[in-house]
Order: C-alpha cells, then structure tokens, then sequence
C-alpha cells in the first residue's frame, strides 16, 4: 500500500465531522491493506510512529524538522514561521512550504511512490540511532524520507513524527472501525485492546487469527496495561449514592500510579503514561523483590516523596525522581519514596480483572507482606466518609478514592465503579500551548503560560486561560527551558509551543468569554503543579469544561 493512499486517507478524516463516515472510512482502507501493513498503518492515522507498548522514540524536534525543510525547499526560517501562522499546523505548514516548492514538485515525478511498509522502516532507522553523529544520521534519513514524499505525505510524515494527528479520530473510533473492517464484535475488540495496551496491535492479530486469536489472548508480563480510571464526585456522600449507599474509600494519596510487573526476580515499572520508570526507582523494585510472594504478578499502586518528619512531599520533587535515570544513588537519599499498593490484576497466569474489586483486595493482602496498602474504609455513613476525607487531607493527602465493592478492573475506562473525591473545584489538566516572557526579574522566562483544554471531537488543543501563578522560580526556570525546547514559532513576546506538557490548575470559576475560540475562560488560574505523569491525551476535554461550567449552576443563578 501506498503511503498517499494512507496521507489522502487521513486528509479526508480532517474534512469530516460525521463519527460513522470516519469509521467507513477507515474500516475500507484497512481491509484493502496487507496483514504486515495493519499494524504500521493503524499506528500512523492515531499519530504515532510505533506501537502504543514500543518504548523506542524518534526523538527528533520541531528545529531538526524545520532545518531538513527549509534545506529541501530553499526556503527560509521566516517562510516557515508565516505558513505555521497561516494554518496553525506542523505538518499543514510543511505541505504549504513544498507545495510552492517548484523543485520539490519535479523531483518526486521521479521516485518510486513511498510505501506504509517503507516509512515504517526508516522511522526504526531514525529511533535507533545512537552514539557519536546520531543526530546527523537522523537528518539524512528523514531529508531521504521528505525528499520523496509528495507535499500531501510531507504533511502527515511531519505529523507523525511531532505526534499531532488531530485528525478527529480518536481510539474508540478506531476500535469501531476495526471491528467493522474484521467483523469481530466490538466488545472483543475493546477487551483486547485493554490486554494488548495497543489497538493497532489487537487489530494486526484480528488480521492474522481473527476473533480466535483474540479469545486466545492473556496478560504479557512486562507489557503494561492501561490502568483503569476514575470520575469525579462532589463529596463522598453523592460517592455513596451513585455505589448504592455502601463503598470502600480510600486515601488518594498525592504521588505518582505504578503499574508493577514483576516475574520471578525481575520487576519493572511502568508510570501511568506506560513509560518504563524502573531505572529511577531502583528501591522500589527491591522491595517488590523482596516482599511480592507471587513468582508473576501485575499490581497497582502509588509512589510517594516523603520528607524527613515523614510526611508528603510535593509532587514536583516526586517527578525530579520519575525523570532522572543518572546519579540515582544520590537523588534517593535527597528523596526518599514510600510506596502504597491498592490493586492486583493478575497473579500467577491468572487474570484476576473480573474478579470484584474487595475480592482482588483480599488477594492483593495475600500476595505482599510488609508493603502497605493504601488506608481503607468500608462504610455506609456518609459523615464517618466526611471524616476519613478530613484524615486524608490532615496528613497531607489529595482526598479520596471511592470504588464500588464489587466492581471489575476495567483497563483504559473512565468510569464511575471508580470515583475522585476531593475538598476543592476540580483541579483541571490542561496542556501549555503557548508562553510569554515575564517583566522584571522574570523577563529572561517563559513564565506567563497559555492553557489549553482538548477537544475530544477533533483532537485540537482549545485555550481557555492564561496564568502566571503557581510555578517557584526554580521551576519557571526549568519550564523555560522545556519550552524553549519544543518551541515552533515566536510572536513577538509570545512563544508558540507543541502542546506537550500538562500541568494541573485550580481556578476559581469558569467564564464565558468572547476571547478565547473554545469561548471559556478560567477565572483566576493558578498552577498548582506540573503533571509530568500524564500525557496529553490525557489533559482534561472541553467538554469536560464546559460540563463543569453548566454545574456551577446549580449553586447559582443565570442570567437569563
């Protein structure tokens, strides 16, 4: 197949808002495809170079990118900056810039038409270089790549590689389009899309085996599984009430989720964003070494910074440990970690999702012994919940959590078998999209940010604030320098950025406003701390926002 095919596809996709067209869509093209080529493809429309579970990276910035464009085309830094303001797209650029490149349209009459399967290879080309002029090895195999594409792949090569789709098609979508295309019902699709981790790979292996394989399939150990996750509650009293007057809460502790794998003497770690973090938290894995019973195991938990009097410390310096991977031994006597276990989900070849949650807690007490477990109440008194909500932020805490008795894992959902409660507005992660130097002793720094929400519609990153509270200086520092980092375009005073880093942000009301294209405003934003954990597919939807802005009123009056 080839890649135009797959380009011309996801433009299509871009045209459209209409759910079922997009599924027909891609549900054609995938059963026009070869079994090798379903994985790679299905990858590329989501936006991603490689599987979900595939830890290689291209590693390659928006300034190495523009450097190969600007030597292909003979144009300037200027030109591009002008294109990415006219279309406020990587990849929509790059095709404006090829397009009105006369020697670029020439060239590629010539070349033999680029296949799914041949991008696919020189993108392993460009993630596994390494050591001395890996960087100019990257350069050439890229300017190799974009010299033969025409300006349609040249705008989704570069959005693959940025990793900003924005196509409107969405997981779940794909999961429908692939249960069409294969004709395996859907709901078999979504549970081995929950096993795999990865939709690209359940479809491969419904190419390959059908729905056979699928019913064949088990947990990998060491393959990381998308970890289940919660709705908000007000208050644990309307927790109570949507679990049928009786739940078990627990302390939401303010750490950083785990997913454990553990088999015979060997762990790894995985963060909630499925990043392996093992070589960061090197006294973690020998407390699961040494404490975990099971010879195989997958389990859930929390890691905490703990400061000397024992309490917790803030997140940001639990995330300095998440992202060193040098002088280890040093950063663990500087923060130290506690760990909190609260699920287990499979133990010794067995799945134990289906099991109810109080069951797989019964189990995970058997499988550990000297590790704690997350604090736990089981009750019906919505005042003795208010309580234990109380304790949990006393000793320094995020709130609760509050999970249905006898509610199943369910990887990868957000539902309500599992509930958030906290004291304050619900926080909001929200992605920095843009960034403004700072006046007086901040005017060296990035450090008034642009906040943006995602619309779940058409994957598009939607402002809805502006804020220069929050951050330490030490920590606006750092921020400069990220941003500084994948920065695509200065305006000015303004740097637009990729919409890459998510922090999270308490407010004190949400606004209509004229201002803003999402037409919401967050009313004294404030960032409370930088989520380092979360990717941006995860950072909160404009939807979400706008529920949140409805609810205020049922508190407070409208105007009509």
């Amino acid at each position: 197949m080839r890649f135009r095919d797959l380009a011309y596809l996801c433009e299509h996709l871009e045209a459209t808002t209409k759910r079922n067209l997009m599924v027909s869509m891609v549900a054609d093209f995938l059963k026009r495809l070869n079994k090798e080529e379903i994985e790679p493809a299905i990858s590329m429309i989501l936006g991603r170079p490689f599987p979900k579970w595939d830890p290689r990276k291209l590693d390659v910035s928006w300034a190495t990118l523009s450097k190969v464009i600007q030597r292909l085309t003979g144009t300037s830094w200027r030109d591009l900056s002008a294109a990415f303001r006219n279309t406020g797209d990587l990849g929509a650029a790059a095709k404006m810039i090829f397009e009105n490149s006369r020697m670029q349209r020439q060239t590629t009459l010539f070349e033999k038409p680029l296949s799914i399967l041949e991008v696919r290879n020189v993108l392993e080309a460009v993630a596994e270089a390494s050591g001395p002029g890996s960087r100019e090895r990257k350069e050439r195999l890229i300017e190799s790549l974009l010299g033969r594409a025409l300006p349609i792949e040249v705008k989704y090569l570069v959005k693959i590689m940025v990793g900003e789709m924005r196509t409107g098609l969405q997981e779940g979508l794909m999961e429908t389009a692939v249960s069409k295309a294969f004709s395996v019902p859907l709901k078999k699709i979504q549970v081995a899309s929950m096993l795999t981790g990865d939709i690209a790979e359940t479809a491969a292996l419904c190419a390959k085996e059908g729905s056979g394989g699928l019913l064949r399939l088990e947990f990998k150990i060491f393959r990381p599984v998308k970890p289940m996750l919660a709705q908000m509650a007000e208050d644990p009293e309307a927790a109570l009430k949507e679990h049928g007057g009786k739940t078990a809460f627990e302390y939401k502790l303010d750490g950083a989720r785990i997913q454990i794998h553990k088999s015979g003497g060997k762990v790894r770690i995985f963060s909630r964003r499925l990043t392996d973090v093992t070589k960061s938290l090197p006294d973690i894995v020998e407390i699961i070494r040494q404490r975990v019973k099971p010879d195989e195991a997958i389990l859930e938990g929390e890691v905490i910074a703990v400061g000397k009097n024992g309490n917790p410390l803030p997140f940001q310096h639990l995330m300095r440990r998440f992202r060193r991977v040098y002088s280890i031994e040093r950063m663990i006597e500087e923060i130290p970690v506690e760990l909190y276990l609260f699920d287990i989900i499979y133990m010794n070849g067995e799945s134990l999702i289906s099991l109810p949650y109080l069951e797989r807690r019964r189990k995970l007490e058997e499988a550990v012994s000297d590790i704690s477990l997350t604090k736990q109440l089981i009750t019906s008194d919505s005042k003795e919940a208010e309580h234990f909500l109380e304790e949990a932020i006393n000793e320094g805490h995020e709130g609760l959590m509050a999970k249905r008795l006898n509610s199943p894992y369910i990887p990868g959902i957000r539902g309500k078998h599992w509930l958030k409660v906290k004291k304050t507005l619900e926080p909001l992660d929200l992605v920095i999209v843009a960034a403004e130097y700072g006046t007086g002793r901040r005017h060296g720094w990035l450090s008034d940010y642009y906040l943006a929400a995602r619309d779940e519609d058409t994957g598009e990153f939607l402002t809805i604030g502006k804020t220069f509270k929050g951050l330490t200086d030490r920590e606006i520092e750092e921020m400069t320098k990220r941003l500084k980092q994948i920065a695509v375009e200065e305006r000015g005073h303004i740097v637009i950025v990729k919409p890459r880093i998510v922090v999270e942000v308490a407010y004190n009301e949400i606004q209509k406003s004229p201002k803003y294209k999402s037409g919401m405003a967050l009313r004294f934003a404030r960032i409370t701390r930088i989520r380092d954990d979360k990717d941006p597919e995860d950072a909160d939807t404009i939807q979400r926002v706008r529920q949140i802005y409805e609810r205020q009123f049922l508190r407070k009056s409208r105007l009509s």
